[in-house]
C-alpha cells in the first residue's frame, strides 16, 4: 500500500496543474510525512482527517492506548459546573496543564479558588499560581480522625469528575473518531 501511495503522489505532484497543485502543497506534505515515518517515530501521524491527534498512553490493561487530544477540565468542589475546559495540541505531562486551565477557571469566578483536588497524575508540585494542590495521600499518623475523614471526602469528590468528562465524550460529541485497534 506504500509503494502504491507513493507512487501515486508522485504521479498527482507531476501531472496536476500548478495552480491546483499549490493550493494542495499542505495535503501533500501531510502524505509525504504519513509515507516516510517510520514504526518508533516520534511525531507521527495517526489520522489524515484528524492529524492533530496523537497518541496517549492511559496504563490501563484494558485500555492501553487512546488516540485524540488530552483535555483538562475544571469543576466547582461542591457542584457540576465546568468552570473550564481546555484540549492541548501536544501530549505534555498532567502536571504542566493545570497553568493554562486553573487561569481560564479563575477568570470565571469571582473569589479567587484556594485549592484544587487533583489525580496522582498530577504530582510533582504543591501550588500553582497561589493555588494549593491537594493529591490523595496515605494518612499521616498524627491526623486525627476529624482530619483524615475531611482529606477523604476531598479526594472521593475527585472521582465525580469522572461521569463528567463521560458524559461530555457521549453527549457533546467530544469523543474522537474510532481509530481500529485502539480499544475505545
Amino acid at each position: 500500500m506504500r509503494t502504491i501511495a507513493g507512487v501515486l503522489l508522485r504521479e498527482l505532484e507531476r501531472k496536476l496543474p500548478q495552480l491546483i497543485a499549490d493550493k494542495q502543497t499542505e495535503n501533500f506534505a501531510l502524505y509525504q510525512k504519513v509515507l516516510t515515518q517510520k514504526k518508533h517515530d516520534s511525531d507521527k501521524v495517526y489520522s489524515l482527517h484528524e492529524p492533530q491527534a496523537y497518541c496517549v498512553a492511559k496504563g490501563k490493561d484494558h485500555k492501553p492506548y487512546e488516540y485524540g487530544a488530552k483535555a483538562s477540565i475544571v469543576t466547582t468542589s461542591t457542584g457540576n459546573i465546568i468552570l473550564s475546559a481546555v484540549s492541548h495540541e501536544k501530549n505534555i505531562a498532567d502536571v504542566n496543564t493545570l497553568d493554562e486551565v486553573l487561569e481560564k477557571a479563575q477568570s470565571v469566578r469571582i473569589s479567587k479558588i484556594q485549592e484544587a483536588v487533583c489525580d496522582r497524575g498530577y504530582r510533582g508540585r504543591k501550588e500553582v499560581k497561589g493555588i494549593k494542590i491537594i493529591l490523595p495521600e496515605n494518612p499521616k499518623k498524627k491526623d486525627t480522625r476529624y482530619e483524615r475523614e475531611k482529606k477523604r471526602a476531598k479526594c472521593r469528590r475527585r472521582a465525580a469528575i469522572e461521569p463528567i468528562i463521560g458524559h461530555l465524550k457521549s453527549g457533546f460529541r467530544l469523543a474522537r473518531k474510532l481509530f481500529e485497534g485502539c480499544g475505545w
